[in-house]
């Protein structure tokens, strides 16, 4: 088995993605948890009663208050890169996702996030983005206003990968991913970009670390 350490620095702004309404929460994403216990830790970690406005979707936060991600939410972050890297026709960038067979299985199955609770460190004041949502309906265009917390470019956080060994390289692609298509809410923006470096735990030697994707760095065009 294989255990990466990982480091991430966003390089834009991530937004919470949990309900801070603890209704929402209770009813349509800690009622899908294996156990009443993990239901009522995630709904517990929201703290709700801090939050003012009830629409917004913040962070759940560590025992000591600091901003978090759940151990899924990476894996998350890893199905939704593999599945987006399958239909790259650049087979450099994408040469080990293209041939994993059964990824979303083989990510439950084969591939743990350690620790449960990630904290964030975060780089800044925590903030609060509003936006305006369009949605064509039946009865008409509706526009809603959504309101996000926000952890500042710069914050950064720590997790291990517990992985087999054949699984090393496809994993380093899919953090590789996080340079062009970011994490958390209102991702498709550019949110939640990120670059990182990867560490073998077992020879703490670094295997892996990306850098900021800005193509308009490569070419004069823009001048």
């Amino acid at each position: 088995m294989k255990h990466l350490g990982i480091e991430v620095t966003f390089t834009e702004d991530v937004l919470g993605m949990m309900p801070s309404n603890p209704d929402v929460v209770s009813e349509y994403i800690a009622s899908n948890a294996p156990d009443a216990k993990t239901k009522k830790e995630e709904i517990e970690a929201i703290g709700v009663e801090e939050m003012e406005n009830k629409a917004m979707t913040i962070f759940p936060r560590t025992e000591d208050g600091r901003p978090m991600f759940w151990d899924y939410q990476v894996l998350g972050f890893f199905k939704e890169a593999c599945s987006m890297l399958r239909r790259e026709k650049n087979e450099e960038e994408a040469k080990h996702s293209s041939k994993l067979a059964a990824f979303k299985k083989t990510i439950d199955g084969n591939i743990r996030v350690y620790p449960r609770r990630i904290p964030i460190n975060a780089s800044g004041e925590l903030g609060n983005l509003q936006r305006p949502l369009r949605a064509s309906t039946p009865q008409g265009d509706r526009v809603a206003l959504a309101s996000s917390e926000v952890v500042p470019a710069g914050s950064k956080m720590k997790f291990i990968v517990e992985c087999q060994d054949d699984l090393q390289n496809v994993i380093i692609e899919w953090l590789m991913y996080g340079r062009k298509h970011g994490t958390g809410q209102w991702r498709n923006s550019g949110a939640g970009r990120f670059i990182f470096e990867a560490t073998d735990l077992d020879t703490s030697e670094i295997i892996a670390r990306s850098e900021e994707h800005d193509p308009s760095k490569d070419y004069d065009f823009l001048d």
